[in-house]
């Protein structure tokens, strides 16, 4: 199997530091092989991205609008292929990868309109005395080089995110994609090129944590965005203080079930994908689901029948929802986190066997909040219920998490949904669905441990983006 070469400021090169292979997370089997970048290499990236951000940032928002539109047509074209590398290297289900792809041409279509319609605000300055007889013109300008890190769950769908909105904002980017999924990104790489992107405007190194650590030091980077685990993106921003810093990380995410939430089957059912979906390695996965005891008996019945209904196994069938772990340690540790939630006193509803890396979807009952499965990140397909006397109570569960990105409300009342925006401590609040829903151009992201800063085009295009003033007379 021929190695993928990484991409260095529009060239392809061979690894420096040798070749990664990338194991199936479902059977093992080498699925593809990739360069790795050595520190000279992503020297040379830091540099070419420093030369190249004055060229990025003279580029007309319409040669920018362009070069993204062209690129979604691209990947649009190439949406097999690109699902095909998610099965492969992440092991996911091939419906679910199917939908990454589409909305990845989403991710592209929205940044593309983003830099189509460029900010410009003006204000009168005239309503003080200081300002008399002058208006302030405000535009936006790019930060400069951007150096982006993104995680294995969705390396197509949040390389998207990072490269669509920098493409737009006119940063040219050195990404480093997770070491287990890196053919996603080097794809949208060669589209992006294809595309139109100048050479330099992009780098795709797969490379060592300890060699990219010189690159988060670098000065020239004057933006690091990160999804991923929310104990090495804390440690990004101690490092980075003096620079900007955008998280994406962990999350809890938690869906309240009132007695008015309607038809209790079909809610089971929707959250059962958001639980179980891709073996729940996603940071918006259904973790906690917090129910009225008003309806706790028949929801819990109709939740179990859900989660022992989701197909799990191999990815490659059409009917699997529930993949494999990413790799045997991370199954290893959900089936752990299991069993001490059990031995705790806690009750096993569903699911819970291990076979190789595809752990069955878990449902547990009265654990105790001091678990794993409660109070921590489980990223696997693990759903918890906890009885609840009153919405106010549920409310203030949903809080008592060290983590903050999304939540789901099941009810019709809207002065209850009104309540839950207004108090719960989240990035949002999904009325009516699984805190799992995303959809690409909205504003995402999360408070407390769960980062800090936002997603969707439009508002990464802020993130990557500065205000400059001019004043006239």
């Amino acid at each position: 199997m021929e190695a993928r070469r990484l991409f260095l400021a529009g060239t392809w090169q061979e690894g420096a530091a040798g070749v990664l292979e990338i194991h199936s997370p479902h059977d093992g089997v080498v699925v593809s092989r990739v360069g790795r970048a050595d520190g000279d290499q992503l020297a040379a990236a830091a540099t070419a991205a420093a030369q190249a951000a004055p060229v990025l940032a003279a580029l007309s928002p319409a040669g920018r609008a362009a070069i993204l539109e062209r690129a979604a047509e691209l990947l649009r074209a190439r949406r097999d292929e690109a699902a095909a590398l998610l099965v492969a290297e992440a092991g996911k289900p091939v419906t679910l990868a199917r939908v990454e792809a589409e909305r990845a041409v989403d991710v592209l279509t929205d940044s593309a309109h983003v830099a189509r319609y460029p900010h410009l605000e003006s204000r009168d300055l005239g309503g003080f005395a200081s300002g008399a007889g002058r208006l302030a013109l405000i535009r936006r300008v790019p930060v400069g080089p951007v150096l982006a890190i993104t995680p294995f769950n969705f390396p197509l769908m949040l390389v998207a995110h990072k490269l669509g909105p920098a493409v737009a904002a006119g940063c040219p980017v050195v990404l480093k994609p997770a070491s287990q999924t890196p053919s996603p990104a080097l794809l949208l790489a060669e589209i992006l090129a294809e595309a139109g992107l100048p050479p330099g405007g992009l780098s795709v190194l797969p490379a060592s944590s300890g060699d990219m650590a010189a690159l988060v030091r670098d000065p020239r980077f004057r933006l690091l965005t990160f999804t991923g685990s929310a104990e090495v993106g804390w440690g990004l921003k101690r490092e980075v203080w003096d620079r900007r810093v955008a998280l994406e990380l962990g999350g809890n995410a938690a869906a309240v079930i009132e007695p008015d939430a309607g038809d209790l089957g079909e809610v089971a059912k929707r959250l059962a994908l958001g639980a179980y979906g891709f073996a729940g390695q996603s940071c918006i996965s259904v973790q906690r689901i917090l129910v009225h005891e008003a309806v706790y008996e028949p929801f819990r019945e109709a939740m179990t029948a859900a989660a022992r209904a989701v197909p799990a196994g191999d990815p490659a069938d059409e009917r699997v929802v529930c993949g494999p772990l990413i790799d045997a340690a991370n199954a290893d540790r959900v089936t752990r986190w299991i069993g001490e939630a059990v031995a705790s006193g806690g009750q096993l509803l569903a699911g819970g066997d291990k076979h190789g890396t595809v752990v069955t979807p878990a449902l547990l009952d009265a654990v105790p909040a001091d678990q794993p499965v409660v109070a921590d990140e489980v990223f696997g397909p693990v759903a918890v219920l906890i009885r609840t006397s009153s919405f106010e109570e549920a409310l203030t569960l949903v809080n008592a998490s060290r983590y903050g990105l999304q939540a789901g409300v099941f009810t019709s009342d809207l002065g209850k949904v009104r309540r839950a925006w207004e108090v719960l401590e989240v990035g949002g609040v999904i009325q009516g669905d699984m805190p799992t829903w995303r959809s690409d151009p909205m504003p995402y992201g999360g408070v407390k441990g769960s980062g800090i800063g936002r997603e969707g085009p439009a508002s990464a295009y802020l993130e990557m983006t500065e205000e400059r003033l001019l004043v006239l007379r």
